[in-house]
């Protein structure tokens, strides 16, 4: 079939590398075989090359496909496999209706990334872990300990959710048509509940408003104090008075949001 370049359908066909994907998922450490997670949900299937690859290993697989022919057409190619099929996209797909523990894959498209791993981890039913096929550049601001990127308002809002850790990359010429960039492959272990509340991340956000300026001057913006006050408070904790958002971890503003509500 050919793609659709606005749903971003590249297909990925190597089996050995889907084979790879698919062992990332099903592996969950410290479960044996017999504790293994039983359901897959996998996000846009398209041809179902890696959906060959998870019926292989899971008892059942959910297919969420946005593409109304290419849904109607996927069960055809597993005929007595455990799989179900829905045609609807997955930013409206209710993951809490799913009644078994369960882990979720998939091949995201490029302009879908962020929202597609916001609402997974925002969910109340949460997966056991999660392994997402993205673009390259993508996966490394999303863990800049690993990749050597400075923290961005993306990644430390994952962090308050789930651990994350790089898999492999992946590069163009694997896709079918190839895109223009690499993907890599990249695994969130959610957390049983999140780090800090939502008002924190609200700091966060507003703290990157202007990422390049000391973070002094963002956060007299923010917290209406004036800026010696707030380099005080700065120096109280241990930064920099020169330091930029990116200097900060998670836990770094949780301390600072607590200090200047003080």
């Amino acid at each position: 079939m050919k793609n659709k370049k606005s749903l971003g359908q590249n297909w990925l066909k190597d089996r050995a590398i889907l084979d790879s994907i698919a062992d990332l998922v099903f592996d969950l450490p410290g479960k044996t075989l017999e504790e293994k997670t039983p359901l897959c949900v996998e996000i846009g299937p398209g041809l179902g090359t890696l959906t060959s690859s998870l019926l292989r290993r899971f008892d059942k697989v959910v297919a969420i496909e946005f593409d109304e022919q290419l849904a109607k057409n996927l069960p055809n190619s597993f005929p007595g496999k455990n799989l179900e099929v829905v045609n609807i996209d997955f930013l409206k797909y209710d993951l809490n209706t799913i009644k078994t523990p369960y882990v979720i894959t998939g091949n995201i498209p490029y302009y879908i990334t962020t929202p597609i791993i916001e609402k997974i981890l925002s969910t109340n039913n949460k997966p056991e872990k999660i392994v997402l096929l993205i673009q390259k550049e993508v996966a490394d601001k999303i863990c800049p300990k690993e990749s050597g990127l400075n923290n961005s308002s993306l990644s430390l809002y994952i962090d308050n959710f789930a651990k994350t850790h790089l898999g492999p990359i992946i590069t163009k010429e694997y896709f079918t048509p190839s895109p223009k960039v690499d993907s890599r492959i990249i695994i969130f272990t959610p957390y049983k509940t999140p780090i800090a509340d939502d008002s924190v991340l609200d700091f966060v956000h507003k703290s990157f408003a202007n990422p390049r300026k000391k973070l002094s001057a963002n956060l007299t913006n923010i917290a209406h104090i004036p800026k010696a006050e707030i380099e005080i408070i700065l120096k109280k904790l241990g930064f920099s008075a020169n330091a930029r958002p990116a200097d900060l971890s998670l836990q770094d503003y949780i301390m600072l949001d607590k200090s200047i509500k003080r």
